[in-house]
C-alpha cells in the first residue's frame, strides 16, 4: 500500500510563507514525478506545482502561484517539499501530493496523471 503524507499546513498572514513537506512510500522514489495539487472549498482540485523524475531537473507550475512557490524533492528522503512564499488569502485551500502514475515522467498539470494521492493538509491565509 502505498502512503503518501503530508505536513506543514498552518495559519499564515497574507505575506507570509509555509513550507509543506510530503514523505512518500512509493519505491523506487526518484523514478515518479511528483506534484503538489489544492482544493478549496467549493471548487475542484487544481494544479499547484510539479517536478520530474530523477534529480527533478524539470519543474511547472501553475501561473497563479509562479514566482511565489517552489517545488524541490530529496530522493535520499524520499520527500517532495513546495516552499509557498508571499502568500495571499486566495492560495487559501487543503494541499494534496500525489505521486504520478508512470516512471520517469516530467511531472503532469493533470490530476488524472496521478496513481496515488495524500491525506491532504490546510493551508489557511488570513487578510
Amino acid at each position: 500500500q502505498v502512503q503518501l503524507v503530508e505536513s506543514g499546513g498552518g495559519l499564515v498572514q497574507a505575506g507570509g510563507s509555509l513550507s509543506l513537506s510530503c514523505a512518500a512510500s512509493r519505491r523506487p522514489f526518484s523514478n515518479f514525478a511528483m506534484a503538489w495539487f489544492r482544493q478549496a472549498p467549493g471548487k475542484e482540485r487544481e494544479f499547484v506545482a510539479a517536478i520530474s523524475w530523477g534529480n527533478g531537473g524539470s519543474t511547472r507550475y501553475a501561473n497563479s502561484v509562479k514566482g511565489r512557490f517552489t517545488i524541490s524533492r530529496v530522493n535520499a528522503k524520499n520527500t517532495v517539499y513546495l516552499q509557498m512564499n508571499s502568500l495571499k488569502p486566495e492560495d487559501t485551500a487543503v494541499y494534496y501530493c500525489a505521486s504520478e502514475r508512470e516512471t520517469f515522467g516530467l511531472g503532469s498539470s493533470m490530476k488524472e496523471s496521478y496513481a496515488y494521492w495524500g491525506q491532504g493538509t490546510q493551508v489557511t491565509v488570513s487578510s
